[in-house]
């Protein structure tokens, strides 16, 4: 058995449940804070998987130094949606840091299918 629109499901409820169950939270400059899910942040970066998988805490706390509010926003926001929409002044920061993140989906070190 197949389940067809499987991926297309899967996509939906992750922003679907965006707010819902999270339990882990990522702080940036300014005190700007997200809460996300370790599961969506682990499969979509293996700096991000390594980091959680470390950390034993049921709801950890991740600064990330020297991000500003916008760029994590922007990272959070591709790893639940797959796209993000960046201003052409941005994208050169927001590239970058999804490169230091490893993001999937961004960096040349996603595996093949």
């Amino acid at each position: 058995l197949k389940w067809n629109d499987f991926p297309k499901n899967i996509a939906g409820s992750f922003q679907d449940l965006k707010d819902d169950f999270c339990d882990v939270t990522l702080a940036s400059e300014g005190n700007h804070q997200i809460n996300a899910h370790r599961v969506i942040l682990s499969a979509s970066s293996p700096l991000l998987r390594d980091m959680l998988r470390n950390n034993t805490h049921s709801h950890p706390l991740l600064y990330m130094q020297k991000i500003k509010a916008r760029d994590l926003t922007n990272i959070v926001t591709f790893m639940y949606n797959g796209e993000v929409n960046i201003l052409q002044e941005d994208l050169n920061e927001f590239l970058s840091l999804a490169e230091e993140l490893e993001l999937k989906g961004l960096t040349g070190s996603d595996p093949p299918p």
